[in-house]
């Protein structure tokens, strides 16, 4: 076994840290990788080298296999099984494509080189040189000819086991514990491999959408995170402080107002992923640090934006899937356009037989009140609507719904309806029972922009702290002029857990939020 010498010198800090952790008690299995350890540097084996030239993967290995040639190979990954025996051992190394068995004998890759193979564990990385070639079983393998340690793991893989059992395969020990996938996703990934799979396809939809929207001649930017007044949305914000500046900056809720700033200064189309942070409770459908893409469009409305979103998702869904077609808990829900379309208030009607068509808030509160739904004192009408769409309606909008035509106080930054007096062009897209995009006829009217932040403020002031704040300069910036245009807001996570099966917005976040251990 190549590898670089390294003195077997133990550092005073690293005694320090190997005595921390013996106070936590370190298993049999975690004291005796620290041996191993101790020994590969006794016999001038450094456990940790800088590199090691990689010219394949296993599944490439696989895939080109030809009984009739020996090809020569090097490959890198994880020990995930292990056979030690006499003089010849069978081991297989998982990377990035799957796994690969290798078959290493003493003779060949010398005595020294197999004593230290016998002190690798599962969990260890290594690379190895050498040639394909199929077993007697017919598995397709790698010969080893050398083999080098390139990271040794002091901590034992929870490597699930499995039996047949009346001609079943039954899995034991797996690694299932969903507080603990989450806190350890490095080793969820490792273990798991299937959770890669999530995490693929979020990264093949996010590239179909950017693809989709580049096409269009459409311009990726990027906005400011840390903001010095919180808009675009309604919702609490995280709080921090500039020390230079000594004043409060917000994490922004939404890029919203900034990309409407460059539709004002004359980009006719320009989008964003972005790391959006919201202040607020945490389910299985919300995490305070997410991903939205926005998209504004000059000269378009939404009506114009309802036939974009149609053909965008449908094409996403078959770029990740090959299909329109998605399971989601239980249910089979087909993105082909067209989508079907129902203005808020008939869908409030259709599902709890109630009109709230031109009610006042405090007739909107008896309503609520009839429906069993529990509204605080400090709430507007906007708020009461939302929670009465939210208990009755949205649950039940599993197959993609457009939800049109809002109640103007529902929406501070969309553009009135053209048709409907106290309404305001907006849709919502609803989709397994949780809203997924958003988008406006966006108001570009300053005055009408005022009175409706000013009107968010009086709410704030009766102490709800979602209401949104007065941003002077984005209202100096529509001063100037912004011509007609079309909004979008795609939550990027939610889309992810339909696309992939999902129900959980942890299960499409590599680390979601976690209470500290």
């Amino acid at each position: 076994m190549s590898n670089q010498p390294t003195k077997p010198v133990q550092s005073e800090e690293n005694a320090e840290h190997l005595s921390q952790q013996a106070q936590e008690e370190l298993n049999d299995q975690m004291l005796r990788r620290r041996e191993e350890l101790e020994k590969l540097r006794e016999m001038d084996v450094n456990p940790y080298p800088y590199s090691f030239e990689v010219t394949h993967t296993g599944k490439q290995i696989i895939e080109n296999f030809k009984d009739d040639e020996k090809a020569a190979v090097a490959i890198a990954g994880r020990i995930m099984s292990i056979r030690k025996m006499g003089k010849a051992s069978f081991f297989h190394v998982q990377d990035a494509s799957g796994r690969i068995q290798v078959y290493i004998k003493k003779d060949e890759v010398g005595e020294t080189a197999y004593q230290v193979f016998k002190l690798l564990d599962i969990g260890d990385i290594v690379g190895v040189k050498g040639f394909s070639f199929r077993t007697k079983t017919g598995e397709v393998s790698v010969h080893a000819e050398a083999c080098e340690l390139l990271s040794k793991s002091l901590r034992p893989m929870p490597i699930a086991k499995q039996k047949e059992v009346d001609g079943k395969t039954v899995t034991y020990d797996a690694f299932s514990d969903k507080e603990l996938r989450y806190r350890q996703r490095y080793v969820d990934l490792i273990v798991n491999p299937e959770v890669k799979t999530v995490f693929l396809k979020r990264t093949k939809m996010i590239n179909s959408i950017r693809n989709f929207l580049n096409e269009r001649g459409y311009l990726e930017v990027e906005t400011p995170i840390l903001q010095p007044i919180y808009g675009g949305a309604s919702a609490r914000p995280f709080v921090t402080h500039h020390n230079t500046l000594d004043m409060p900056l917000y994490l922004r809720i939404a890029n919203e107002l900034y990309l409407k700033r460059l539709i004002v200064g004359g980009f006719d189309g320009v989008y964003e992923f972005a790391k959006d942070f919201r202040n607020e409770g945490m389910d299985r459908f919300h995490n305070p640090e997410f991903t939205q893409i926005e998209l504004y469009v000059a000269y378009k409305d939404y009506a114009w934006m309802m036939n974009l979103v149609e053909e965008m998702l449908s094409k996403t869904a078959e770029a990740v899937n090959g299909s329109t077609v998605v399971e989601f808990a239980g249910h089979k829900i087909d993105l082909k356009p067209p989508f079907k379309r129902m203005t808020i208030t008939d869908s409030i009607k259709e599902y709890t037989g109630k009109d709230i068509d031109g009610k006042s808030e405090a007739e909107l509160r008896q309503i609520a009140k009839e429906l069993g739904i529990e509204i605080e004192a400090n709430l507007g009408s906007s708020k009461i609507i939302d929670e009465i769409f939210g208990e009755y309606v949205e649950p039940k909008l599993i197959d993609p719904t457009f939800i049109m035509d809002y109640p103007v106080e529902m929406s501070p930054l969309a553009k009135k309806h053209r048709e409907k007096p106290g309404f305001v062009e907006r849709f919502e897209l609803i989709a397994a029972g949780k809203e997924i995009c958003n988008s406006f006829s966006e108001l570009n009217d300053p005055l009408d922009q005022r009175a409706r932040l000013e009107e968010q403020a009086s709410l704030r002031a009766r102490g709800d702290d979602e209401a949104m704040a007065v941003d002077e300069d984005f209202l100096r910036a529509l001063e100037y002029g912004m011509p007609p245009c079309a909004g979008l807001g795609i939550g990027i996570d939610r889309l992810a857990m339909i696309l992939t099966g999902q129900e959980s917005i942890r299960d499409v976040l590599f680390f979601p939020q976690m209470k500290p251990e």
